[in-house]
């Protein structure tokens, strides 16, 4: 029988993680948050001024 995945197997591998602390996992969160709204806003910015630009030149509607 192939031992690779064996429950005692799991929970040993399980203890040997080093799980982020609260901190870091709230600090990620805040970063990636902030990049995604960045982000957004960028391309919300993007879609109106070439929509803006489409529209004087007669091309948009």
């Amino acid at each position: 029988m192939d031992k690779t995945f064996s429950w005692s197997g799991i929970k040993k591998e399980a203890k040997r993680v080093r799980w982020p602390k609260r901190a870091d996992v709230v600090s990620n969160t805040g970063e990636v948050v902030t990049f995604t709204a960045f982000f957004a806003l960028f391309f919300v910015l993007c879609d109106f001024l070439s929509t803006t630009l489409l529209t004087l030149i007669g091309i948009g509607g």
